[in-house]
Order: C-alpha cells, then structure tokens, then sequence
C-alpha cells in the first residue's frame, strides 16, 4: 500500500513539474509583436534612428520572440500623447521624455532634466546607482508604465534666437520654445515658454510663432536646418544639462514576457542609452564647426549676470517643485544629495582635468 502511495505521489509531481516545463516551454516561444510610439519625426537623426536601434536590438536579442514596429510622431499618435498611449495599451512601448508630463506629475522632470542639475554621466550613476530608477519605477507604476532610461544628449546647447541677448530685459517677453522645468524658470525671469514638439520647430521660428527655440545640440539642430531661421546660437544649456529620454513599457505586456524576454528588454534599453549619448558625443563637434564656418552661425555665451540669475530662478523653482507631496520630497532629496556629492568630485576630477588640459 505504501509503495503504490509512493508511486502516486512520484507520478503526480512529475506530471505537475512536465506540465510547468511545457508551460514555461510555450511561454518562452510566444510571439509578441510590440509597437513603439515615438515623440519625434519618423528616423530623425539620433532620436528617431535611436528608437529604430532599440526596436532592432530587442528583434536581435530576443531571437525575433519580440517584434517591435517604430511610429514616428504623427503616425499613431501625437507626439506628446505617447505617455497616455502607452498608458492605456494603444502601444506597448514609447520613446520620449518625461519633461513632457508635468500634467501628469510634475514632479516626473526630474527624471528628464534639470536646471542647473546633473549631467549626463551623473544622471546615468543616480539613476542606476544612486536609486534614481527605483523612484522612477515607483512614480510610473501608478499610470501602469515601467520605465527605462534610454538616451541622453549631454550637455544641451542654450538655444537659437533671432536677437541677441545681452541683459535680462531681453529676455522679458521672449517667446521660445522650452518645456519643463527649463520653461518654469523662463517664466520667472519674464519671458514665456512654448512647448511645441519637435518637427514643428523650424516653421514655428521661421514664421516668428516663436522668438528662440532650445532643442538639443548642434547634431540634432543642424539636422533641422534651425540656422536657416535664426542666427544667433547661445550656450551653455542651463535647462537641460544631462537630458535623459526615456522609453516606457505598459506593465501589462512587461508582464506577460518571460523572465529572460524581461532581461533583454532592460538590456537593450541600456545599450540604447549609452549608444545615444556616444553618438552625440561624437557628431556635435563636426556639426557645431559645420553651423559657425559653413553656416555663419553667431555663436554666443549668456552673459554672466544673465546666467547667474537664471541660476537663481533654478535653485526656487527646482526648491519649489520638490516640495510639491510627500513623494516629491523623496524623490527631491534622493536627487538633491546624489547633486551635492556629485559637485564635489566633479571639482577634482571633470572639471580639473579639463581646466588642466585647456591650458595653453
């Protein structure tokens, strides 16, 4: 009697571990095919090219298992609908920014970028060293997204303008294009921020819509044509002086990938964010010398009692907007003191080295 429970018991537990195999067996050969929404134009230089990467790595990586269609903005959705999109299951994948989303959170742009804040290298060691990503992951759970980072321009340039800048009082009145928090601080040194999506720049300044536009550095502005309606091109980018974009999943169709399909997905999104910031890396240089000696672009650098109050203006309204809820404080001071230990050895290390190698 024994040995008959015995076998049983065996027969059962190996029909159950056979069948759990052949379910694992099935949901690792399942075909998924994704979407992937995107905020900028159909294969723009570096953002757009930089979704198709994404998109073709995770193809690669998975064996083909996940399948990943790119829509430029425009085609599916508008560019700045791509977090609701998402949100809802139209696409299972967005490339964008989150300093697009202050109606959502406001406190969601400080994973994009801040003022005054971190660079692209810090903002890389917060957020995947420094509990930066684990915060993001908590504040986009509630609209059913799972974020990555996925891209980063570095250090931005400050803008085009059709005038020059030479004191505060040009800024009172200026129409441009800056979103986020970036904008924030325009408004409080008099001038009015416009949040227009990318391919509508150029005809946005032609046509005097707008006075300035900041977009992101000369790789990506050049490809634009942004010199052909303004001539003056102001550094440095105060506003977004480590840009993160980011590619958001709906946690749904995260969660209905196998293990090994989840790994390849965070994988290939931080491939796609050291690819991008390598690729602007590289094609800033000669796209900046094409715009001055080609192009004559005027090149110019805010004037000190310009940028020391728009320093000023940063610090309350960075202060102002982590301070808004309990979780706003979390993620402010996580932000804040990755900031002030990130200062201190940037001034040994970043900055000494290249005030030593600038030396002639």
């Amino acid at each position: 009697m024994q040995r008959r429970d015995f076998i049983r018991r065996v027969g059962a537990t190996s029909l159950a571990l056979g069948t759990a195999a052949a379910v694992e067996t099935v949901r690792a050969d399942t075909q998924h095919r994704w979407k992937l929404i995107t905020s900028w134009p159909k294969n723009f230089p570096g953002l757009g090219t930089g979704a198709n990467r994404l998109a073709e790595l995770i193809g690669e990586m998975s064996g083909g298992r996940i399948r990943v269609k790119v829509y430029g903005a425009g085609e599916l959705v508008p560019a700045f609908e791509v977090f609701d999109a998402v949100s809802r299951g139209t696409a299972e994948m967005g490339h964008s920014s989150a300093v697009y989303w202050r109606g959502k959170s406001e406190v969601a742009q400080f994973f994009g970028s801040v003022p005054f804040g971190l660079t692209a290298q810090e903002m890389n060691g917060w957020l995947y060293y420094g509990g930066g990503l684990e915060l993001w992951t908590e504040l986009y759970a509630g609209f059913g997204l799972i974020p990555f980072p996925v891209g980063n321009s570095g250090v931005q340039m400050g803008g085009w303008f059709n005038k020059e800048i030479k004191s505060l009082n040009d800024l009172t009145g200026l129409k441009m294009r800056i979103p986020g928090l970036g904008g924030e601080v325009l408004r409080r040194a008099g001038g009015t921020p416009v949040n227009l999506p990318g391919g509508d720049l150029f005809t946005a300044l032609r046509t005097g819509t707008i006075d300035a536009t900041e977009w992101r550095g000369p790789y990506n502005d050049l490809a634009f044509g942004l010199h052909k309606a303004a001539k003056y091109y102001y550094y440095p980018g105060f506003h977004e002086p480590g840009a993160t974009l980011e590619a958001t999943v709906n946690k749904t169709a995260f969660e209905a990938l196998s293990p090994d399909l989840k790994s390849i997905v965070r994988s290939a999104c931080q491939v796609g964010n050291q690819d991008m910031l390598a690729e602007q890396t590289a094609r800033n240089p000669g796209a900046l010398w094409t715009l001055v000696e080609r192009h004559g672009v005027m090149l110019r650098v805010y004037p000190d009692d310009v940028i020391a109050k728009l320093k000023q203006l940063s610090d309350e309204v960075v202060t102002e907007f982590g301070q808004k809820g309990a979780f706003s404080r979390k993620i402010f001071a996580s932000y804040r003191k990755f900031l002030d230990q990130s200062k201190e050895w940037s001034r040994v290390s970043d900055l000494a080295y290249l005030q030593a190698r600038d030396r002639s």
